[in-house]
């Protein structure tokens, strides 16, 4: 038994052919409008044949949108009411010289980036409750290390004194 697939023999159609195929339907869409315009009698007109060809750029578009839909969206048509669809705005229509709006968590970044530069100056300043405390806090911390060092250097002074005072007695005493 070979096994495999029931049936007949599948036949896969390459990417050329696919795109053959749509050559040959726009073409036929071209003739058709080309046909509609020369009734209208305005078959030469260049500003017609400018407008086919945007037109063909739209279709090539919708075409790549549906060549791009999965499963069942190929088979079935929805339109969803909701869905916007974006348009491409050309260099030409861009307004970059116009105030960018900014989004409202860009603005609020920028408004607390401000607070916090401003509160920085005001604590570098010692404007702040907390400069002023840690002000006080240094102060003290000051006083003490001062005190501890005054202390510091009369006990040499006495230790001094008293080795020295120690010293002029073994003299003394030796001279005696």
């Amino acid at each position: 038994m070979r096994g495999g697939h029931k049936g007949r023999a599948r036949q896969y159609t390459s990417p050329e052919e696919i795109d053959a195929q749509l050559q040959a339907e726009k073409q036929k869409a071209r003739e058709e409008e080309e046909q509609e315009e020369g009734g209208d009698g305005a078959a030469g007109d260049p500003k017609k044949e400018k407008k086919s060809l945007d037109s063909d750029e739209s279709e090539d578009e919708e075409d790549d949108y549906q060549q791009k839909r999965k499963g069942v969206e190929g088979l079935i048509d929805i339109e969803n009411p909701n869905r916007v669809a974006q348009t491409t705005k050309k260099v030409t229509q861009l307004d970059l010289d116009g105030p960018k709006e900014l989004s409202r968590r860009e603005r609020e970044e920028i408004e607390k980036q401000k607070a916090k530069e401003r509160y920085m100056k005001m604590h570098l300043a010692g404007k702040t409750e907390q400069a002023k405390a840690d002000l006080a806090r240094l102060a003290i911390i000051r006083k003490q290390r001062e005190e501890a060092a005054r202390k510091k250097e009369e006990e040499r002074k006495a230790k001094d004194d008293a080795t020295l005072s120690g010293k002029r007695m073994q003299s003394l005493s030796l001279n005696k």
